[in-house]
C-alpha cells in the first residue's frame, strides 16, 4: 500500500489526483477506484495499477 494526500478531486468529473508521500509523485485517481469518498486534503491509502496513460491509484481508501 502506498500512502499519499488527495492533491485535487473534482466530485461532478469523478476524477482527481493524487500525490505519493515518498516519491512526490502525482497518480491519477477515477471514482470508480475509490473504496471511501474523498476530498482535497484527505491522506490516503492506495495501490497503483496501470492504466491507459500510465499508472492510476486504486483501491483508494482514507485514513481513519
Amino acid at each position: 500500500m502506498n500512502t499519499g494526500t488527495v492533491k485535487f478531486f473534482n466530485e461532478s468529473k469523478g476524477f482527481g489526483f493524487i500525490k505519493d508521500d515518498n516519491s512526490n509523485k502525482e497518480y491519477f485517481v477515477h471514482v470508480s477506484g475509490l473504496v471511501h469518498e474523498i476530498e482535497e486534503g484527505d491522506e490516503v491509502t492506495y495501490d497503483l495499477e496501470e492504466g491507459r496513460k500510465g499508472l492510476n491509484a486504486v483501491n483508494v481508501q482514507r485514513n481513519a
